[in-house]
């Protein structure tokens, strides 16, 4: 079973949401679209609606061809994509602060 990250969880568990952090997890490595499909937990149908937006708006890239597959990776050299990334991390760090918080105030007492 999946489970949910917090940057899901603030942005909603959507396909295109699902697609876009499988993608800033792993922006140094580029994948099939069939690959991305399956980690981000992303049925077909809705991955290839959510892919044609990704590609129109140039937030993925195609990097080389093995055989017949094409393989893709997030636009990191894109300014948009470069803000995305840096939000990516914010909320995790900001979420996961919360969390600590929390977890440090319910030990002291």
């Amino acid at each position: 079973m999946k489970q949910e990250s917090i940057f899901e969880e603030y942005f909603g568990d959507t396909p295109m949401v699902r697609i876009l952090n499988f993608l800033i997890l792993g922006k140094d490595f580029d994948y099939s679209m069939t690959d991305i499909a399956e980690g981000s937990h992303v049925g077909w149908t809705s991955f290839t609606r959510a892919w044609k937006d990704l590609e129109k708006r140039k937030v993925v890239v195609r990097t080389r061809e093995i055989g017949r597959a094409r393989l893709y990776k997030l636009n990191t050299e894109d300014p948009t994509v470069q803000k995305l990334v840096k939000l990516h991390w914010e909320i995790i760090k900001t979420e996961t602060d919360k969390m600590l918080g929390k977890k440090k105030m319910l030990a002291t007492s």
